[in-house]
């Protein structure tokens, strides 16, 4: 028979992320987690931020499961109890008070004291009922000591009492079993013990994850972009800042809150474009403002026609004082005669017959513009100069700021700059200008971008707008992408436009408004419907803004601006139009006519939108919403009214299907707010 083996004892190698084998509770998942925490999540200062903790530990042994987040800096963590909901999701909420950058983290441990209380309560046997209260005693006499460590003498000796009292009451045999369990349940006393848990084997995820708090702008946000060099109320006069200044009242009587210029700056002289991007230039000849950079100046300079730095911050303060914020584009590229070209040569790549190499997006030719080199041996003087360009115009009281194509400039060099910027400026909004390829949108989105440009303008169906916006309003990219839809910008007429329909220049700005809490257009080119391409199956403007001065008539008659103002009036008056969750589809049985219904956090204010998408004919169908069923507040078989806010109406309606037309011309679509019933008939106003 052969002798046995022995087995030599072999150190334990510890598992990965885990120091101590008795950590039992296992935190399977964190939402919001953006790329396993590499990224932010986004949020609003002063609202509450939802998170979500799949926990568990084996057997039935209980959880306890702490939220616990902290500003960046901070050396403590603030603990909210989670709450256990369903299939182990723990659900907590904390309010980041100010804008900022934070940080949050989930710890979950097995709680000996939570087992035991959840155990007792189904012990109907007297033995087990004495033998268990022994037990808790021992729990409660722990926890009195943690009180004590704690410093807490008071509540130290409360439990230390009741532990005594329980043992006591266990080992005399002739108390009630009964009554010895209603003591050992105390719930008052355990709530005491609830201050003090046993935490030595609990799990906690570090770091934990990054999160961005911005101001409600960078959440809801309704922007105008005008060109100041066309604000001249005299044809042919180049405009001011002065002359912008005239135009605030207007702008914000109609219900706009960012008022965004293209760049401001010296256009470059040398290779200058002309009227409708033309290679050769006439006497008279502006340029693109895109072009930037002159020997009056660079990037921190102001083209001289417009007016001085003391001129710009004048309307910037006029500006606010009507509730309106400057918006500045950021353009980091140069025109060949920008003064950084000569002063810093290594920033800009070199052909070999010694010129430097313009932008180019075959077979597009942008002659008039360098761009910068991000390979560059002195990338870092160049990343310090680029944010010092955005610390000079927050110097002059701008905070936020529109991107020109940040996809073409390195994604390292943008988390760096915004993250710089906003440690000292968390009050900064960055708009990412990106028509590109959705995985660069969302990395731009992820590096720290506030807000980002979307393909809307180019969904036009039904099932195009249904799937593009139940994307943007679900995660992962609700987490941390937020939308801001443009149906139209100086670069972009879409062929839906160009017929110059006024039911098409509304229904699209009625989607843009209604579907998206942040939005923008581009004017008074839109709401005068200027609707030309500079040819056809072009989607450039004709005698485009980008390139030439142009007067417009802001007072024609048949103007949109009175109709916008409307539509953002609604949008201040609402909350449910001012987030992107909350929104949901509604089925409507005809492909020319869409619905959803939006609704704010507490479900109070809800919206439901149905839109004509064909601008030349009636269209009508049967729409499925239904209140009860969607828990709106109305119960079975209750009429309900629902007042159009667009056009006036109101519609008594009852349960979950209901006929909607409408007619170009007439109505392009219904904004529909839903009014309860909640008085009675001596009360003479049915609804509020």
């Amino acid at each position: 028979m052969s002798a046995p083996v022995l087995l030599s004892a072999q150190p334990l190698v510890h598992p990965i992320g885990l120091a101590d084998g008795r950590q039992r509770a296992v935190i399977d998942a964190v939402l919001p987690c953006v790329d396993n925490g590499r990224f932010a999540a986004k949020c609003v200062a002063g609202e509450p931020f939802a998170v979500e903790a799949h926990c568990f530990a084996e057997g039935h042994d209980m959880l306890r499961v702490m939220l616990l987040w902290q500003r960046d800096g901070d050396a403590t963590w603030t603990e909210v109890e989670m709450t256990l909901k369903w299939n182990d999701e723990w659900h907590a909420r904390f309010t980041p008070p100010v804008p900022g950058r934070y940080r949050y983290t989930v710890q979950a441990w097995v709680d000996t004291f939570e087992s035991w209380h959840h155990e007792l309560e189904r012990r109907v046997d007297a033995a087990d009922i004495r033998i268990a209260a022994r037990v808790g005693a021992a729990e409660i006499l722990a926890a009195a000591g943690r009180a004590r460590e704690a410093g807490q003498a008071q509540d130290a000796t409360r439990l230390s009492g009741w532990a005594h009292s329980l043992e006591a009451r266990a080992a005399d045999t002739h108390e009630d079993a009964v009554a010895l369990k209603a003591h050992a349940l105390d719930e008052g006393l355990a709530e005491v013990v609830r201050r003090y848990p046993d935490r030595r084997h609990a799990t906690m995820l570090q770091p934990g994850f990054p999160l961005v708090a911005d101001r409600v702008l960078a959440r809801y946000s309704t922007w105008y972009e005008l060109f100041p060099r066309s604000a001249s109320p005299e044809p042919g006069r180049h405009g001011t800042f002065a002359d912008v200044e005239a135009l605030l009242p207007g702008i914000a009587q109609m219900g706009f809150d960012v008022l965004y210029f293209p760049p401001i700056h010296p256009v470059g002289r040398l290779q200058r474009k002309g009227r409708n991007n033309a290679l050769v230039t006439e006497e008279g000849d502006v340029g693109s403002p895109w072009a930037i950079g002159a020997s009056e100046g660079g990037h921190d300079a102001i083209l001289p026609a417009l007016g001085t730095h003391d001129d710009f911050r004048r309307l910037v303060k006029q500006a606010r004082g009507l509730g309106l914020e400057i918006a500045l584009d950021i353009a980091f590229q140069c025109a060949p005669d920008h003064p950084w070209v000569k002063e810093h040569p290594a920033w800009f790549k070199w052909r070999p017959d010694g010129t430097v190499q313009y932008a180019e997006n075959p077979p597009k030719k942008y002659q008039d513009i360098y761009p910068f080199n991000f390979e560059s041996d002195d990338w870092e003087g160049m990343w310090i100069a680029l944010k010092g360009v955005l610390d000079h115009w927050i110097a002059q009281g701008v905070t936020v700021f529109r991107v020109d194509n940040p996809h073409t400039k390195a994604f390292p060099f943008w988390e760096w700059a915004i993250t710089e910027v906003k440690r000292t400026h968390p009050e900064a909004i960055f708009l990412a200008e990106a028509f590109t390829r959705p995985k660069v949108m969302h990395r731009l989105a992820k590096a720290g971008f506030s807000q980002s440009y979307t393909y809307f303008t180019w969904r036009n169906t039904k099932q195009e707008l249904v799937a593009y916006f139940t994307e943007l309003s679900t995660r992962p990219g609700l987490d941390y992408f937020r939308p801001n839809v443009w149906p139209n910008t100086p670069d972009i007429l879409h062929a839906q436009l160009q017929t110059g329909s006024d039911a098409m220049f509304r229904l699209r700005v009625v989607l843009a408004a209604m579907l998206s809490a942040s939005y923008g257009i581009y004017g008074p080119a839109y709401e005068l419907k200027e609707h030309l391409p500079r040819h056809e199956g072009s989607e450039e403007y004709l005698d485009s803004e980008k390139y030439q001065l142009r007067h417009w008539n802001r007072e024609r008659p048949d103007s949109l601006a009175p109709y916008i103002a409307h539509l953002n009036a609604i949008r201040r008056a609402h909350p449910a139009l001012q987030r992107n969750d909350g929104l949901t589809f509604l089925p409507i049985d005809n492909d020319q006519l869409i619905a959803w219904a939006k609704q704010s956090p507490d479900g109070q204010d809800v919206i439901v939108t149905v839109v004509n998408l064909d601008p030349y004919n009636a269209q009508w169908g049967m729409l499925d919403f239904d209140p009860v069923a969607l828990g709106l507040g109305v119960e079975a078989g209750q009429w309900f009214q629902m007042h159009d806010l667009l056009g006036g109406e109101r519609f008594m309606w009852q349960g979950g299907r209901h006929y909607v037309r409408l007619e170009p011309g007439v109505n392009v679509a219904h904004v529909l707010h839903l009014l309860r019933k909640t008085r009675s008939e001596r009360d003479f106003d049915y609804y509020q």
